[in-house]
């Protein structure tokens, strides 16, 4: 008879062999670590960067990245003191998902603490659920020992605000209402035949008019980051102070798994950012995974996630950035020049990519 080779004797033979295939594409890649980051936000990076290259895992080094954002007050609509609502309050919807366990944690429209992405990670960390939304949010956040209670506003938001007040309330993101140019009460509208003034309706075919006297890049401003840690695991967060004139009580996409951000580390991660309360409507960070997990390269599963949301809403604004495991990296937007930041072991410094519409 003949011999048969088992895994054993390969073992006791050639040890070295299987210890190097077992490391193969996780410490000793050379991929890893790397930051990616919707918009210019390099400071936000660096402190990703900075975390993840001390060898922090990816989970805490998008919350240090994140919270650099918040406290820096990324161009008015990350952290405190940004984008009123139609009361003239700053709430925060944060996210932060692992994407080693599929564990999520989220907070809402939260009101009086200022720290988002940490009080995400006292959701996922500290409790069973996914998400918890407004005053409720708070509470737990501050049990939980964040500072507040605080006043989000700021002295710019306010006179944003009051500006806005002096302008009968336009834009807003009322419809179907009336009265149409004024700050309200509002009361449905009888007849709906007659949607004059009313930046959104639907027509003919099916698509969504424009919505751009709502929305900019100054006003949808999401970071949505995604880290990548030595070992090879995936993280994501996400913090918005919302969109500017909102109706109170109103939740974006930042905070919704799926929308603002995804995870997987079997596959990679992705980021998005803008008009969210149509891009939650299509799930386009899960939609570029799992793109991603049927062979689709980043930049194909990205334009593709977008393409889907243009053709019901053809003037929308938004983006997305995606990453594989392989750290290969693309975006993709409509309506708007987009800007991603990104830190690999490769560059000196953070990089800003342009993806033009």
């Amino acid at each position: 008879m003949g011999s048969t080779t088992t895994y054993f004797d390969w073992f006791v033979t050639y040890p070295l062999l299987i210890k190097v295939r077992v490391q193969e594409g996780v410490e000793d890649s050379g991929k890893y670590p790397i930051v990616v980051s919707t918009w210019p936000f390099l400071e936000a990076v660096r402190a990703a960067w900075e975390a993840v290259d001390k060898g922090f895992n990816a989970v805490d080094a998008v919350v240090e990245g994140c919270s650099a954002c918040e406290e820096l007050r990324c161009d008015g609509t990350v952290g405190p003191g940004g984008s009123p609502d139609e009361n003239g309050e700053t709430t925060i919807d944060a996210l932060l998902m692992n994407g080693a366990t599929m564990e999520v944690g989220a907070v809402a429209s939260m009101r009086y603490v200022k720290d988002g992405i940490k009080a995400a990670r006292l959701v996922m960390q500290h409790t069973k659920h996914t998400m918890l939304v407004g005053e409720r949010a708070s509470i737990f956040a501050i049990s939980m020992g964040l500072p507040g209670p605080t006043n989000l506003s700021s002295s710019e938001s306010m006179e944003k605000w009051t500006r806005w007040k002096e302008n009968n309330c336009q834009p807003n993101f009322r419809k179907n209402v009336v009265p149409v140019d004024s700050c309200g009460p509002y009361q449905p509208k009888d007849n709906l035949g007659h949607n004059k003034g009313i930046c959104s309706e639907a027509n003919s075919i099916g698509t969504i008019e424009s919505r751009t006297c709502l929305v900019g890049p100054r006003s949808h401003d999401t970071i949505s980051m995604a880290v990548i840690d030595k070992m090879g695991h995936v993280a994501v967060g996400t913090s918005t102070n919302g969109a500017t004139f909102k109706i109170s009580g109103r939740v974006g996409d930042g905070p919704i798994a799926g929308s603002a951000a995804y995870a997987d580390d079997g596959v990679g991660a992705c980021g998005a950012t803008g008009d969210g309360d149509v891009m939650m409507r299509f799930l386009p960070c899960y939609q570029v995974v799992e793109s991603m997990r049927q062979g689709m390269e980043p930049e194909l599963a990205a334009k593709d996630a977008i393409s889907r949301i243009a053709r019901k809403f053809p003037d929308f604004m938004g983006a997305v950035v995606a990453i594989n495991k392989d750290g290969v990296h693309a975006g993709a937007c409509h309506g708007w020049t987009f800007q991603y930041s990104v830190r690999s072991p490769d560059m000196d410094d953070v990089k800003v990519f342009t993806v033009l519409p």
